[in-house]
């Protein structure tokens, strides 16, 4: 693994993990930590825990029909997630945030940083494709063990503080499935359709 992989600073530091500090009790889980009696839907490098009113979709890549992210409706808001690979020690939420902002600035939108549940997060005026007007967007992440999850609300939970809990808590129900097959950092853990439709 080379350095420049691994998540290290322009001073050649590695970053911090950035992450709840209950996150290893309360979410989201890896594998390892999650109550293994519990039903879950296994969508792969995600599990999500069944509720009432949870609609689930999976995001599928054209050309390759390849399963690249989880979109979740819940109480009027939207969690799309998306597990990714990490290096053991140091975090990659610091430079994918960076990119996130840069990306949503390419695209005309606006940004700023603020404190959240999980940590820093983005908060975003996404411009909507075909519209005039731009939505609000919360992009939050977790530096689990060898993982990372990112996590996209909008709808009610980017503005309303209720909603926003709700969504929150579903986040934290997430468990991370990393698997022991060797991945780069910030490859996209595969993800596929449930073997059931749900085990709810």
């Amino acid at each position: 693994m080379t350095i420049s992989d691994n998540g290290f600073g322009d001073d050649g530091v590695d970053e911090p993990k950035s992450a709840p500090d209950d996150r290893a009790t309360e979410g989201p889980l890896d594998e390892s930590e999650a109550n293994a009696v519990r039903p879950y839907v296994d969508l792969g490098g995600v599990k999500v825990v069944p509720r009432e009113g949870l609609q689930l979709r999976l995001e599928v890549e054209e050309g390759t029909n390849r399963v690249v992210a989880v979109g979740m409706d819940y109480a009027g808001s939207t969690l799309q997630v998306q597990p990714f690979a990490a290096p053991r020690t140091s975090g990659l939420w610091a430079e994918i945030r960076q990119q996130i902002v840069d990306q949503i600035h390419k695209q005309g939108g606006t940004t700023r940083i603020a404190g959240g549940p999980f940590g820093p997060e983005v908060l975003a005026q996404v411009p909507v494709a075909g519209e005039t007007g731009t939505r609000l967007a919360r992009f939050i992440g977790v530096d689990g063990p060898r993982w990372f999850l990112r996590g996209v609300i909008s709808g009610e939970g980017a503005i309303d503080g209720e909603a926003a809990a709700q969504i929150e808590d579903l986040f934290r129900s997430v468990v991370v499935v990393r698997g022991n097959t060797p991945m780069p950092p910030r490859d996209l853990i595969p993800l596929h359709m449930p073997a059931t439709p749900s085990d709810a």
